[in-house]
């Protein structure tokens, strides 16, 4: 005698068996795939970059952008100047041609576009050979306060033994007031470029490395690093990897600003007569004497001109330097 199965058991038993079928017609149609360790390092693969998402981040500030271009153009002319058409020596004295008399403090026209000065120079090649010198002035101070105010900051902050030392020098150097150190060396040495570059990079540096030493100080215990001292890590590859990116936008930062203050710095030290020689064309020296014009007001242009392109410069790093740290930030990348 025959099981009587109960319809809904027979139905249930049919869907089982063609579900059992149409998964073994798949499993055919696919294979399976052997293991690759390429794949596996890729799938792990991020396509951030911190200086391509620093890049978009800053090219999204329009003005400080087109600072940017402006500063470049600014250098670029300084050096091609004297090698265009129609250009005048910087230091050679232009004379009438009918009387051989100087041409002193003509005002700007079709052949000096910006005049001349009180011996008959030219302003527009005088101008961007002073800008060219002030600019050279202000990155050689930078670049020098970075170098030295990263380093003495960097192990200033890391290597505990080394506090004490740089602390007493510290406190020695930041109560020798800047401008007296200016004075000084330029007494002691002979006026030029050198001197100015030196006397400034005496001291510029120790702000960068207090600052670089109290930011050290704040991430040299963090998780990562103890981590990085305990697998036997080298301190300088700690340093390079660990601590430095971090201080990427505060770094450009004051690089940026310590640019125009040098510039600044040279202004004033020329304009109480004791920078760079007369003969050497600056926005200092340039400035100090329209400075001596400015009553004369057929003869303010000599002070307008340098003044411009000095604002121009000091805004343009200013702007510059505080969009890039922004955008150095990674709190502010996508």
């Amino acid at each position: 005698m025959g099981i009587i199965k109960h319809p809904k058991l027979e139905q249930l038993e049919r869907e089982c068996s063609e579900n059992l079928k149409a998964a073994l017609d798949e499993r055919e149609a696919f294979t399976f795939a052997g293991f690759n360790a390429q794949e596996v390092e890729r799938t792990g693969y991020s396509n951030y970059s911190y200086w391509g998402s620093t890049f978009r981040a800053f090219c999204k500030n329009k003005l400080a952008l087109t600072l940017v271009f402006v500063v470049l153009a600014i250098l670029l002319f300084t050096f091609l100047q004297p090698y265009l058409p129609g250009q005048f020596d910087a230091f050679a004295v232009n004379n009438d041609p009918d009387t051989g008399i100087p041409l002193r403090n003509e005002q700007p026209n079709s052949t000096h576009w910006l005049g001349t000065n009180s011996i008959g120079q030219d302003l527009w090649s005088r101008l961007w050979q002073g800008t060219r010198t002030s600019l050279l002035i202000g990155l050689a101070v930078a670049c020098i306060e970075a170098v030295i105010g990263i380093t003495v900051g960097v192990l200033w902050g890391y290597v505990r033994q080394l506090d004490i030392i740089f602390t007493e020098l510290y406190n020695i150097l930041d109560n020798i007031p800047s401008t007296v150190v200016l004075i000084l060396v330029s007494y002691m040495l002979r006026p030029g470029v050198g001197t100015i570059i030196l006397a400034m990079s005496i001291t510029s540096w120790i702000g960068m490395a207090r600052f670089i030493r109290n930011q050290i100080i704040i991430i040299r215990d963090r998780e990562y690093n103890l981590a990085s001292r305990c697998l036997g890590t080298p301190v300088y590859r700690i340093i390079l990897r660990n601590l430095l990116p971090y201080l990427v936008s505060v770094v450009m930062l004051r690089m940026a600003l310590s640019i125009p203050a040098a510039i600044g710095s040279e202004v004033f030290i020329t304009y109480i007569g004791l920078g760079l020689p007369a003969t050497v064309p600056s926005l200092g020296n340039l400035i100090n004497e329209g400075r001596t014009l400015m009553m004369s007001p057929n003869l303010r242009y000599q002070l307008i001109y340098p003044t411009i392109i000095l604002s121009i410069v000091t805004i343009s790093f200013y702007v510059v330097g505080n969009a890039f740290s922004d955008a150095a930030d990674p709190k502010n990348h996508r």
